[in-house]
């Protein structure tokens, strides 16, 4: 079934199967239900009772109660569907992928790099400078090592491997947003998988460019504009460009993720206040956690070698979190936005 069919039968499911459908009746709900039979319906929770009549309790993914206020706000919504959709225990799933997935991407972008004749300290150096120690630490010694034995083969198998294991954290994400709203992934498994390869190519490239810039930038516009002598104005510009740009490329990362990866046909201004909650969330939550663990929280102490695997493990847990939480905020707008329109 097609992203467009499937996009505009949401309502008419939830209606007779989802939570607004306590007032419908049976007959009712058995016309809308054969509508679609391709969105994923929540069931009620039958060994506990809600203690308001304004609430039912439905099954979540772990088999535990999820709480649903019928006259409730839109937190209460969120809330619902954190717990229903387990996000923390996808949370999980995706710091999984994303670990195996980091060391793949990493070597697939540092295989390119050798090309433009980036030395190592210049990557390492940006490393060190935004991860904390022990990560930092942990990712510079694959990186050093990658790059004093890269031959710059484009189409070497490795290359290929390394690209194909690191779509593999995309495709958790990818089924991180069915789950988001509520819909099968009824894709064809190749068209799927490579959809997350593809993603992952423009997730490289993007960060790349946005790792380059920032060293490279300032050489290249005093290349450009010191011709017509204007390069003081152009270093104040490069000045301010540094420090938005990793906020404008992690939006616009964001909304493609949003507006694409989920089995449902969506436009890109219809995602953007996820996007908006994910940009500036993440990016102040790196800054703090990476503040916390600098200065308070000393893992390898606790831990041992194995403190930057931790606390790399605990900041993918934490991005994870935060880009589902994105996802369900579009998935509640999205949801809304069909209710008006019957």
């Amino acid at each position: 079934m097609s992203k467009d069919k499937k996009s505009t039968s949401k309502f008419l499911t939830q209606a007779a199967k989802g939570p607004e459908s306590n007032n419908l009746e049976a007959e009712d709900k058995n016309k809308l239900s054969n509508k679609d039979e391709y969105y994923v319906n929540s069931q009620r929770f039958k060994s506990k009772q809600a203690k308001k009549e304004n609430e039912t309790l439905y099954v979540s993914k772990i088999n535990k109660p999820a709480k649903y206020k019928h006259d409730g706000n839109f937190l209460n919504k969120l809330l619902f569907r954190i717990g229903k959709d387990d996000a923390a225990g996808l949370s999980a799933q995706l710091a999984y992928y994303f670990l195996l997935s980091l060391f793949p991407m990493l070597i697939f972008l540092l295989t390119l790099i050798p090309l433009f004749n980036v030395s190592p300290d210049t990557i390492t150096n940006m490393i060190a400078k935004n991860a904390p120690g022990e990560t930092s630490k942990m990712i510079t010694e694959v990186i050093t090592d990658v790059m004093n034995n890269a031959n710059g083969g484009l189409l070497s198998f490795g290359l290929i491997a390394a690209l194909w294991s690191a779509s593999n954290g995309m495709t958790a994400l990818m089924n991180a947003f069915n789950v988001s709203y509520e819909v099968e992934d009824a894709r064809n498994p190749i068209v799927a998988k490579l959809l997350s390869v593809l993603f992952t190519v423009v997730m490289v490239v993007v960060f790349g460019v946005a790792l380059a810039l920032p060293v490279f930038g300032e050489q290249i516009g005093n290349y450009l504009f010191g011709q017509f002598g204007l390069e003081s104005q152009f270093k104040w510009v490069f000045s301010l460009i540094k420090v938005i740009l990793p906020l404008i490329i992690t939006f616009i990362v964001f909304v493609t993720l949003y507006a694409i990866a989920p089995n449902i046909k969506l436009k890109f201004k219809s995602v953007i206040p996820g996007a908006l909650f994910a940009t500036i969330v993440w990016i102040g939550a790196s800054f703090l956690f990476g503040y916390y663990v600098s200065n308070f929280g000393n893992y390898s102490k606790t831990y041992g070698s194995i403190g930057g695997v931790i606390v790399l493990m605990l900041w993918l847990y934490l991005t994870g979190f935060i880009i589902i939480i994105g996802a369900q905020i579009n998935a509640i707008i999205h949801e809304k936005k069909l209710s008006s329109q019957q």
